[in-house]
């Protein structure tokens, strides 16, 4: 029943995905009235996060922030089923880098490139990246638990690059480092801002609050002498979004692991003060408290 009801599924996704993307905009708008108020999808964990947040602001503000929150991510459930049809042209008008040149130094110097982001404005139209950077790019995924659903994900996700292109988050260091020992050069994407276990040792101020966060993205970066550069995105009008690079750390030899992750901590955080209503706030990250906060932590 399930392998029905998902071709059922992904058949009517293709269809509809036919439409262009300004009538499937007004499907967002109608589709974030049934979200917000009629199912209330994850309300309660959005208005939280937003307090934790923003201690500051009254019930009128928050409510403003995630009405905003809320169109923005019916319109990325969109653009992201869009994947299906969209053509590279249009792809590459809407989605822009203003500098990929940025990664031409570390290709001349022969560094593969820790790439971090957050879940942030649209993260899933990065797959049209490959023909601008002379590295490889790689883009980590945790598997869903619903094998047809992470097989259509996955398909999305290898339109514009090759299957081998994605790689299981368990899996990543093992081919980082073969790919370090054979000399090839990638750009490895990392989310970080995910929610480890409450117990994870390295916590960090993040909006305020206590936060673990994991550190994977530094450590990769020490031990494999890989610099480490932040991806920005700005969403300048509906469907369209620009992307910037900067260089955190240049030498992570010089610097620790929790000096690196604090780097790219502190670019999400005044990435999200900046526009709070492209961060995927129904995301819980803030479900381990500073009260569940283990003993000895690191900072």
């Amino acid at each position: 029943m399930k392998t029905i009801g998902f071709w059922l599924v992904y058949v009517f996704l293709w269809l509809l995905m036919l439409l262009p993307l300004r009538l499937l905009y007004v499907l967002s708008d109608l589709l974030f009235l049934v979200i917000y108020y009629i199912i209330g999808y994850r309300k309660k964990v959005v208005f939280e996060n937003l307090t934790i947040a923003f201690p500051a602001l009254d019930e009128k503000e928050k409510t403003k922030i995630a009405r905003k929150f809320y169109h923005h991510f019916c319109d990325q459930l969109i653009e992201t089923a869009k994947i299906i049809h969209i053509s590279k042209k249009n792809l590459d008008k809407r989605y822009v880098y203003e500098n990929p040149e940025l990664f031409d130094d570390f290709y001349k110097n022969r560094k593969s490139v820790v790439l971090v982001l957050a879940h942030y404005g649209n993260w899933e139209w990065l797959v049209n990246i490959q023909p601008r950077i002379k590295h490889r790019f790689l883009a980590i995924y945790k598997p869903l638990s619903d094998v047809h659903f992470d097989r259509l994900m996955h398909r999305l996700r290898t339109r514009f690059i090759k299957p081998d292109q994605v790689v299981p988050m368990n899996n990543i260091y093992r081919r980082l480092l073969h790919d370090h020992k054979a000399g090839i050069l990638n750009i490895t994407w990392f989310l970080v801002d995910q929610s480890p276990p409450h117990d994870y040792p390295f916590w960090t101020k993040f909006m305020n609050v206590e936060t673990p966060f994991f550190q994977g993205p530094a450590k990769t970066a020490r031990r494999l002498g890989q610099p480490v550069v932040f991806m920005s995105i700005s969403k300048p009008r509906r469907g369209h979004y620009n992307v910037k690079f900067t260089t955190l750390v240049s030498d992570p030899g010089t610097m620790s692991v929790e000096e690196i992750t604090q780097k790219y901590v502190q670019a999400i955080e005044h990435e999200i003060r900046q526009k709070p209503e492209w961060w995927l706030w129904s995301h819980r990250r803030w479900k381990h408290s500073q009260a569940l906060a283990p003993t000895g932590r690191n900072h």
